[in-house]
Parts: C-alpha cells; sequence; structure tokens
C-alpha cells in the first residue's frame, strides 16, 4: 500500500500505473480538497467486485466456507472430467 499526494501522482502517472499493474500496489491518492482517491490495477477490482458479489449472497458463501473445510480436511477426491 502506497500514499502519494495528487501532483506526485500527475508527474509520474505511467509509473504510478505501472505499480499497480506490475506490483499489484494500491496507491492511495491524497488531495487537499474533494476527498482521496484510490488508484488499484483492473486485475485487483474485479477481484474484489468479485468477492463482494459471492459474500452478498450468504447461502453461497455458506457453501463457500463449507467446501473450504472440506478441503483442509482431506475430504477432496480428484476427478478426471470428459469432454462427453
Amino acid at each position: 500500500m502506497l500514499a502519494a499526494n495528487y501532483s506526485t501522482v500527475r508527474d509520474n502517472f505511467k509509473d504510478f500505473c505501472d505499480k499497480a499493474n506490475r506490483d499489484a500496489e494500491t496507491i492511495f491518492i491524497t488531495r487537499k480538497a474533494g476527498g482521496n482517491v484510490v488508484l488499484l490495477s483492473e486485475a485487483e477490482y474485479n477481484n474484489i467486485m468479485e468477492n463482494l458479489f459471492i459474500r452478498s449472497n450468504k447461502m453461497n458463501y455458506v457453501r463457500l466456507m463449507e467446501s473450504i473445510q472440506q478441503l483442509k480436511a482431506g475430504k477432496a477426491a480428484a476427478r478426471i472430467l470428459s469432454d462427453d
């Protein structure tokens, strides 16, 4: 997590965009007025949105947590899927 002021980000925008994408870095851009903003990669944004969607449905979230517990308890088995 990085924090930089608006002027620094404006003067080095490409570098900050590259850092957000290459290093999955979240950059907090501070401003004197008008509120701060956050710069993050599209991949990180999509991951956040996917997690919010999954967690927004309690039943889906419970099923996911149960599946994770089953996996940790060794109750998973590999299967070969066919194209048929």
